[in-house]
């Protein structure tokens, strides 16, 4: 008995790599804004970890702690932008400086992706004292990624260092997410 053969037509296979790029263009978008809300998600729970890190350090050992943006792990930045990482510290001498000998409780890397974390003008530091609270006004974190002003949202941080989330108005979103 003749084996029979068995083959795509070039018809066939136009058609099916028309399907399959059809479902990619579609695919694609969904998946990488499913990334950047992921990375986001992921950039909000370091923010509150260390938040609640400085909080219970500097509630367990009587002395400031401190939250600032940072770009290289050891000091401080200027500004408002924490895209490029922050650290938290234990501030012996009430600086608001990281000095040699002073304990380093949180370092958090660049953010991933398109995400970025701006805090409220003026806040570069935000300093918790040794009952946990937030010496200093309120201050609000704008978290933005790849998906743009419209998906924005805040975490804002009162004098108690209670937390509490939101939605920045258009036009803070449209600010802070450059």
């Amino acid at each position: 008995m003749p084996l029979r053969q068995t083959a795509f037509t070039l018809i066939e296979l136009l058609l099916a790599v028309a399907v399959l790029g059809i479902l990619l263009g579609f695919a694609v978008p969904g998946f990488a804004n499913a990334m950047e809300a992921a990375r986001a998600q992921e950039t909000k729970s370091a923010l509150l970890a260390s938040i609640t890190r400085s909080i219970s350090r500097a509630a367990i050992t009587g002395r400031r702690a401190v939250l600032c943006p940072s770009s290289d792990g050891q000091a401080c930045g200027e500004g408002f932008d924490w895209s490029h990482g922050w650290i938290a510290f234990l501030d012996r001498n009430a600086n608001r400086e990281r000095d040699a000998g002073e304990t380093l409780l949180v370092h958090q890397q660049a953010l991933p992706g398109k995400v970025q974390l701006h805090s409220t003008s003026g806040r570069t530091r935000i300093v918790f004292q040794g009952n946990g609270g937030n010496a200093g006004s309120n201050v609000t974190f704008t978290l933005c990624d790849g998906r743009g002003p419209a998906k924005a949202e805040t975490v804002v941080l009162n004098n108690r260092g209670g937390l509490r989330y939101g939605t920045p108005k258009p036009e803070a979103a449209a600010a802070a997410c450059l």
